[in-house]
C-alpha cells in the first residue's frame, strides 16, 4: 500500500507515529520501573504487618488462661482484607488467625523470611524464641490487580494526548509550510504565457534552492520565447518594405509591358507578394497578442474603436457586408484598444474570407461578449477544434494565413478570456460563429 503523497501528510504521521512509539515504550519502561517498586512496597509493608501484629498477638496468647487454643478474630465490619495471617506455635497448631484466613493456603513453617506460592506471597516471623510464629499472606492477584491500574493509569493518556498531539503536530506542520503552499499558488495562478520569477520570501531553506532553479529555468524559457516572438516580429517588420517594393514593381511590370503572358505572370507574382505581406501582418500582430501588455489599468467604453473599425472594413469589403450591432449602453473593458482592434479584424476578415456571400454580422452585447457570424457551410468538429492552431486553414483552398484564430486564441489566453468557435451557428442548419468575451476590469490578469 502506498503511503500519502502529501509532504504535510507525511511529517504528521511519521511524527505522529513516532511519538505514539516513544510514548508506548516510556509507559512500558515505567511500568516495569514501577512494578519492581511496588513489589518492594508491598513486601516491605507484609513485613510491617507482620512485626506489628506478632507482639499484640505474643501479649493475647501469653495472657491466655487456656493455652493451644485457636482463636479466630472477629471483624467489626465488612471490608476488604488484603492481608491475612494466622499466628502458629512450634508444633503447628493455629493460636490465633485473622477473620478471613484460610489456614488451607498458609504453607508449612520453614524459617524467616518471604515465600511465595502460585496464589500467595508470605513473610513468615516468630518470637519468644521461635515458640510462637506468625505468617502473614497476601494475595498476588491484589498485586497484579495494582499493576494493572497502574498500567492503565499510564496508558489511558495515549487516548487523549497522542490525539492532542497528532493534531497539533499537522497544525504546526501546515504552519510551517504555509510559504510552500503560497509558492504554489502563486506559481498555479499564472497565465500559460506568464513566465516572470515567482516571488520565493518566506519559504524553508530547503526548499528555496529548488524554487530558485525554477525561478532559472522561468528566466531562460522567458528569454527564449522573447527571442522567438522578437525574431517574428523584426522579420515580419523587416519583410514590409521589400515586399511593398517588390510589388510596385510587379504593379509597374504589369502597366508597361504588352506581352498578356508577362502581364498575367506579374500579377501572380504581385499576388503572392500580397499574401506575404498578409502573412507578416499577421506574424506582427501574434508577437504582439504573445508578448505586449493587453490589458490597461482602467476600463473604457469599446463601441467606438468597434463602429470605427466595421466601418473601415466596410470601405474595403463593400457596402453591406457588415452588419454591426452594438448596445445602447457602454460597453466597459480594460482591454488594450490596440489589442481589441487586432481581434475584431481576424475575426471579420476571416468571416468575410472563408464566409458566403451573405453579410456577416457583428454584434457587441451589454455583457462585452463580441460575436461575428457568417453564413457557410458547416465546418466539422474536428476541424472546428483545430482553427486555433497556427497555419490550419478551414479549407485547402483558403487564401488566408492560417494565423488569424490563433492569434485571437493567444489573446484570449493572455487575457483570461474565451473564445468560442460554434458551427453551425446558434439556431441555423449552416454557418460559422466565433465568440470573444470581453475582460472586465478586475478580473484576473494573467
Amino acid at each position: 500500500m502506498r503511503g500519502p503523497q502529501s509532504l504535510q501528510w507525511r511529517l504528521g504521521l511519521w511524527l505522529g507515529l513516532a511519538l505514539t512509539l516513544v510514548w508506548i515504550a516510556a509507559a512500558s519502561v515505567t511500568a516495569l520501573i514501577a512494578r519492581e517498586e511496588m513489589q518492594e512496597v508491598f513486601d516491605s509493608a507484609l513485613q510491617e504487618t507482620a512485626q506489628r501484629i506478632l507482639p499484640l498477638a505474643v501479649v493475647d496468647i501469653l495472657g491466655r488462661e487456656e493455652e493451644d487454643v485457636g482463636q479466630r478474630l472477629s471483624a467489626i465490619r465488612e471490608h476488604d482484607e488484603f492481608f491475612t495471617y494466622i499466628v502458629r506455635d512450634d508444633h503447628g497448631h493455629v493460636l490465633l488467625q485473622s477473620h478471613a484466613a484460610d489456614s488451607g493456603v498458609f504453607p508449612a513453617w520453614d524459617g524467616v523470611g518471604f515465600r511465595q506460592s502460585a496464589t500467595h506471597r508470605f513473610y513468615n516471623d516468630e518470637a519468644v524464641r521461635g515458640t510462637i510464629r506468625i505468617t502473614v499472606a497476601e494475595p498476588l492477584k491484589h498485586r497484579a490487580s495494582v499493576a494493572r491500574e497502574l498500567q492503565i493509569g499510564l496508558g489511558l493518556p495515549l487516548l487523549v494526548v497522542v490525539p492532542v498531539a497528532l493534531l497539533a503536530i499537522v497544525l504546526a506542520v501546515r504552519a510551517s509550510l504555509a510559504p510552500l503552499r503560497r509558492f504554489r499558488d502563486r506559481l498555479a495562478a499564472r497565465g500559460a504565457r506568464d513566465l516572470s520569477r515567482v516571488a520565493t520570501d518566506g519559504l524553508p531553506a530547503e526548499i528555496t534552492p529548488v524554487a530558485e532553479t525554477m525561478n532559472g529555468l522561468l528566466a531562460r524559457l522567458s528569454a527564449a520565447f522573447e527571442a522567438e516572438r522578437s525574431f517574428a516580429a523584426n522579420a515580419a517588420h523587416e519583410l514590409r518594405t521589400p515586399l511593398a517594393g517588390a510589388i510596385a514593381q510587379a504593379q509597374r511590370l504589369q502597366a508597361e509591358t504588352r506581352d498578356p503572358e508577362a502581364r498575367a505572370r506579374a500579377g501572380e507574382i504581385e499576388a503572392t507578394l500580397k499574401r506575404l505581406t498578409r502573412l507578416a501582418e499577421r506574424l506582427m500582430q501574434l508577437a504582439r497578442a504573445e508578448g505586449g501588455r493587453l490589458r490597461r489599468d482602467g476600463a473604457a467604453d469599446i463601441r467606438p474603436v468597434a463602429r470605427i473599425l466595421a466601418d473601415d472594413l466596410t470601405r474595403t469589403a463593400g457596402p453591406e457586408r457588415i452588419v454591426l450591432t452594438l448596445p445602447d449602453a457602454p460597453v466597459l473593458t480594460d482591454l488594450d484598444p490596440d489589442a481589441f482592434a487586432i481581434l475584431f479584424r481576424n475575426l471579420v476578415e476571416n468571416a468575410l474570407r472563408h464566409g458566403a456571400a451573405a453579410p456577416v454580422d457583428v454584434v457587441l452585447s451589454g455583457d462585452g461578449i463580441l460575436s461575428v457570424a457568417n453564413d457557410g457551410p458547416v465546418i466539422p468538429g474536428g476541424a472546428l477544434a483545430r482553427l486555433t492552431n497556427r497555419f490550419e486553414r478551414a479549407g485547402a483552398d483558403g487564401d488566408g494565413s492560417g494565423l488569424g484564430l490563433a492569434i485571437v486564441a493567444a489573446i484570449a489566453g493572455r487575457t483570461a478570456s474565451r473564445l468560442e468557435l460554434l458551427s453551425p451557428r446558434p439556431g441555423q442548419a449552416t454557418g460559422f460563429e466565433a465568440r470573444f468575451s470581453l475582460p472586465r476590469n478586475g478580473d484576473e490578469r494573467t
